[in-house]
């Protein structure tokens, strides 16, 4: 059942973040629903530009709209993960979508509000929620890439000014997460000091953290094992995620995560078995991983075993 982000938000503030998960093909997006629905957990599913580009945008529709009707107890919202102000338009005017992001935080203040608000606009007519950005994490995601010394925690005045001029629905900052594998070398961790400030000034609305794969060390070793040359990083502590829900993040993006378990599950397949060239083997082995993955971090986030609650929500609305 697709619902609206805003309504999976109303249920999990203040106890719980809900997962969104990117996808790009068939075999992640089976992973996702068994997963979520083995850990009983709502979700959204993450569109991004580059994944829309990937193959075509009619066809992950047509993936998600098919694994709709074969998950008919899934309750999930599609998102559109950092989409520029024409892809949220675009996606707003399709009517599948129940949330878009507009990331004009590249933007000066003045420039950001205005483009959010633009979306803004033209999509609350639709009933679609709208995503922001203020502040900027370092790293890369796709075409998107911010180097640690542009990159700049969000300022909690300026995040309530955003919000009041914006009129957006819920607001990504930046506490210190990071886009990509390459995150943190040290013991960096999220600036719960930050987010307090901003839900204090901005009581009840939904925050999002974006770049928030753990990368477990585990993952890494398994790939590097295996032939890959991931150089040591670390990613954001999943066990922090409990403590940021309690403080109005609603929505934990994951995505590199997901990506190292493909990784780390091809590359394992294709040296165990070097004559081998058949994709629906390792595509099986995967899904089933992908699923195990999805289960546990939603175990971290709070969310597993939260679907019938949601349900009750969102049926009697």
């Amino acid at each position: 059942m697709i619902v609206t982000t805003k309504s999976l938000f109303e249920v999990a503030y203040g106890k719980f973040a809900v997962g969104a998960y990117n996808i790009n093909n068939l075999e992640q997006t089976m992973g996702l629903f068994r997963g979520n629905l083995d850990s009983k957990a709502p979700f959204i599913i993450q569109i991004s530009k580059g994944a829309r580009a990937y193959t075509d945008k009619r066809m992950l529709e047509a993936i998600i709209r098919t694994a709709d009707q074969m998950f008919p107890e899934a309750i999930f919202a599609v998102h559109l993960d950092h989409g520029d102000e024409k892809t949220a338009l675009e996606c707003v005017e399709s009517g599948f979508y129940s949330s878009v992001m507009i990331d004009a935080s590249h933007e000066p203040f003045e420039g950001n509000v205005a483009a959010t608000r633009r979306v803004v606009e033209a999509a609350h007519k639709r009933g679609i929620s709208v995503e922001a950005e203020i502040g900027q994490l370092g790293g890369v995601e796709e075409d998107i890439k911010v180097d640690e010394g542009n990159a700049h925690l969000t300022n909690p005045q300026e995040a309530l000014a955003f919000v009041r001029q914006s009129g957006c629905d819920s607001l990504a900052c930046a506490i210190g997460t990071s886009h990509g594998a390459y995150k943190f070398s040290g013991s960096q961790g999220l600036h719960f000091d930050v987010l307090a400030e901003i839900q204090k000034l901005l009581p009840n609305f939904p925050l999002v953290m974006h770049g928030s794969s753990s990368v477990p060390k585990e993952e890494v070793d398994r790939i590097n094992a295996a032939g890959g040359a991931i150089k040591g990083s670390k990613g954001v502590d999943e066990n922090q995620f409990r403590r940021a829900s309690e403080l109005g993040v609603t929505k934990v993006n994951i995505d590199t995560d997901g990506r190292l378990v493909w990784t780390r599950v091809h590359r394992e397949y294709f040296r165990d078995k070097p004559a081998e060239f058949d994709l629906r083997p390792p595509g099986k082995i995967f899904m089933a991983e992908y699923a195990k993955f999805i289960a546990h971090k939603n175990v971290k986030l709070g969310s597993a075993g939260r679907l019938d609650e949601v349900r009750a929500h969102v049926t009697k609305k």
